[in-house]
């Protein structure tokens, strides 16, 4: 049962990164950029349209699909870099004693 519940969760994964491909090759946006949760979002919403729609219409409604998953592009974050060092956790790292923006400009110029 477990192994069932797993295949389908795959299966539901790679049926949002297929979306999110086929988006980003079809309207020349970049398929890493683009959301999983909002294309997960955007499918939700548009399930109920594309079961209603007859064959004709349903391509136009997929189309459409595409379009909003493709123009929902997450912004490029350059310098994503933190310090490792632990707050109040008991892991292999030092305390943290400085804000985050002091350590991150030591992280850089070391």
């Amino acid at each position: 049962m477990v192994r069932k519940e797993i295949y389908v969760f795959l299966l539901a994964y790679n049926l949002l990164r297929s979306l999110m491909w086929d988006a980003g090759t079809t309207y020349t946006t970049p398929p890493l950029r683009l959301s999983l949760q909002g294309t997960r979002h955007h499918l939700i919403n548009f399930i109920p349209k594309l079961l209603a729609a007859t064959s004709t219409k349903r391509l136009r409604v997929y189309r459409t699909l595409l379009k909003v998953i493709a123009h929902k592009a997450v912004p490029d974050r350059p310098g994503r870099s933190e310090p490792r060092v632990r707050k109040r956790r008991s892991k292999a790292y030092p305390l943290m004693t400085k804000p985050r923006h002091e350590l991150r400009k030591q992280l850089q110029t070391a």
